[in-house]
Order: C-alpha cells, then structure tokens, then sequence
C-alpha cells in the first residue's frame, strides 16, 4: 500500500483538510433522539458514515464511546472502519494506545496490520512511556502503509505537566518526542507516515517550547476546532509555516447538525471552508 502520509496528502487535496470525529457521547445519542445502548451508537455511527464518509477527507472514531458498549459496540466500529473506508474516506482510530514490548506488538497488530477485522489507516499513540516504546507500531505501520498520529501538545491543563516539562538539557518533552518524529520521517519526500497530535488550542506553546513543527515532515492532526473554542486565528497562531500539514479535527462542531445527512453534510462543508481559508 501507498504510505499514509502520500495517502493523506492526496485526500486533502482532492478533499480539502478536514478530519470530523465520530464520537457517539451520550449527550450526543441524546440530542439525536436515541437511546444510549448498542441500536442508538449504531445508528449514530452508521449515519455519520453515509452522510461524511464520501465528502471529507478523514473519519475519526473515538474507540471508547464503542468498547463502552461492549462486544455489541466493538463490532459497530469493525463496521464503521470497513463502511467508511469502502466510501473513500481515510480512518484514524483514535485509541490513544501506548505500552511496551509484547504489548505494543499486539495493539499494533490489531489496529495496523491490515489484514484485522479493526485495521485503520492511522491510529493514535502515546508516546509518555518512551517514544522507543512506540518502535513495533512505527515499524509495522511503515510495513502496512498505515500511519500513527502521537501525542505531541495537547490541549488538557495537565498535559502541561509532562509535555512542558524540561530535561537535564534544557530541551521540553514535547520538543524531544517532536525531534523523534521528525528522526522517523526524515526519508519522507512530502509527509511522513508518523504524525503528532498538536491541540489547535495550544496557544504559544509551540513557540515558546522552541518546536519546528513544519521540520518534522510530520501530518499535523489539530483538534479542538468549533465546540472547543478553535478557529481560524488559533490556525494560524498555532501552526504558523506548517500550517500545509495541519489537519484540523472537529467533531462536536459537525456532529451537533445531525441526524439529518443532509445537515452533517452541510456542517461539514461550512467547518471544512472555514479551515481552508485559515489554512491557505
């Protein structure tokens, strides 16, 4: 298969820099006027699909608003992840996945190797155990044509913490896992296939950690667009000259329009104009 990062650069092209995520919350499954139980994720999911998966470059499934619902909910992901891929759309599973050795292997195999029932596109990782710890995902995503998206800067109060903290050499957590990435992708012609979540409301973090984000050749996922108070300033501020890689994720801000196909469609479209022009 194509490497991710070709592949991602291709579907924003053809479909412009929108990632919506699928996020089945209970308030959300409430609002859609359906119950809260394996039917309702189902057909919240399942609409998100028809009405997106041919218009928007990215889908971006919350693994835990499925597993919640047990073996019944898991196997609406597996349906989601075919049905949406099938319909044009690239999936980032968005597990947040992170551990070591054998157990790495297994989350990698499960969610990269592509020939699984649960096989992404992409998927998220932590790198907060040792960024070496993420090697089997890295490796088997370069051999699948799969991608990772890792946890660089993201917008929770506490993630200050350990992505601002600053090692015996001066240099930030976040700016040392963000040098890893740019190590892994350094053979990419455009986009590497290893990305980072950056928070599109990170504010001057970026700066003032001392991070190149566009050195890293990294696909740049920026959540936190609409609902979470991002728009087209934060773009800008945030991203600066990398601002060609970003791929904005909105979820609440489009899922809010449902279940109306035609609504989500629209949301979708209007969101997708609004990070064009921040990000041109």
């Amino acid at each position: 298969m194509e490497p991710f990062g070709a592949r991602l650069r291709a579907a924003m092209a053809q479909r412009g820099p929108l990632c919506v995520g699928i996020d089945p919350h209970p308030q959300l499954l409430s609002a859609w006027q359906l119950a809260d139980d394996a039917d309702g994720l189902e057909r919240f999911a399942l609409t998100c699909v028809e009405a997106l998966a041919e218009v928007v470059a990215v889908l971006k499934p919350q693994s835990a608003f499925f597993e919640r619902h047990g073996a019944r909910g898991v196997a609406v992901l597996e349906r989601v992840l075919h049905e949406a891929r099938a319909a044009g759309a690239l999936v980032i599973l968005d597990a947040k996945r992170g551990d070591i050795g054998s157990t790495m292997t297994a989350y990698a195999q499960a969610y990269l190797d592509q020939q699984r029932p649960l096989a992404a596109d992409a998927l998220t990782v932590s790198p907060y155990l040792g960024y070496e710890s993420l090697r089997p995902a890295i490796d088997l995503a370069h051999e699948q044509g799969a991608g990772l998206f890792v946890l660089g800067l993201t917008s929770n109060a506490e993630g200050r913490l350990v992505q601002h903290a600053r090692g015996d050499d001066g240099q930030a957590v976040a700016a040392q896992v963000v040098d890893a990435v740019r190590a892994d992708n350094a053979a990419a012609d455009d986009l590497g296939s290893v990305g980072l979540v950056v928070g599109a409301t990170v504010g001057d973090a970026v700066a003032e950690l001392g991070i190149d984000l566009a050195a890293s050749r990294a696909p740049l996922l920026a959540p936190g667009i609409g609902a979470q108070g991002a728009g087209p300033v934060e773009l800008r501020a945030v991203f600066g000259d990398a601002r060609s890689n970003v791929l904005p994720s909105s979820s609440r801000e489009v899922l809010s329009a449902g279940p109306s196909v035609t609504g989500l469609r629209d949301a979708a479209a209007r969101t997708l104009d609004s990070c064009s022009r921040a990000l041109a």
